[in-house]
């Protein structure tokens, strides 16, 4: 019974037994490390996910504060240029009251000065015909 057919014979009975064991231990081993690879990807998945979760926050946080600079930027000088408009109207305005005011004065200057030119002319009509009669009048008596 110990011959080595015999041996190999009964190696070979064992070998399937000691593979099923083997095979068990590899199976379970192998198990559980795939079971690691897929729990190592789910975690490394939902941490990319965080992270492109972030970048994408982060990149819609930036845009928008770039696009609210840039509406303040423009209507900055917008705003500006409509107080400007505004203070020059105002000052359209005031003008017109003003030179308003000064064409009704110079109206009444006008109407004075032509009074007082009216005046004169006929003080000076007056004046004239008092020198002229004086005038005469010596004339005649030194005839």
């Amino acid at each position: 019974m110990n011959t080595p057919m015999s041996l190999s014979a009964a190696r070979g009975r064992m070998l399937p037994f000691l593979e099923k064991e083997k095979s068990e231990e590899e199976s379970e081993t192998l198990e559980s490390s795939l079971l690691q690879l897929i729990d190592d990807n789910r975690r490394s998945s939902l941490q990319l996910r965080e992270k492109t979760e972030r970048s994408r926050k982060e990149a819609i946080r930036h845009a928008a504060r770039t696009a609210d600079l840039l509406v303040k930027a423009v209507n900055g000088g917008v705003e500006e240029c409509f107080v400007n408009e505004k203070r020059i109207e105002s000052e359209i305005r005031n003008l017109a009251i003003t030179v308003a005011k000064f064409g009704k004065q110079t109206d009444q200057w006008l109407a004075v000065t032509h009074a007082v030119n009216s005046a004169v002319k006929v003080s000076d009509h007056l004046y004239f015909l008092r020198v002229f009669k004086i005038t005469f009048r010596l004339l005649c008596f030194v005839q």
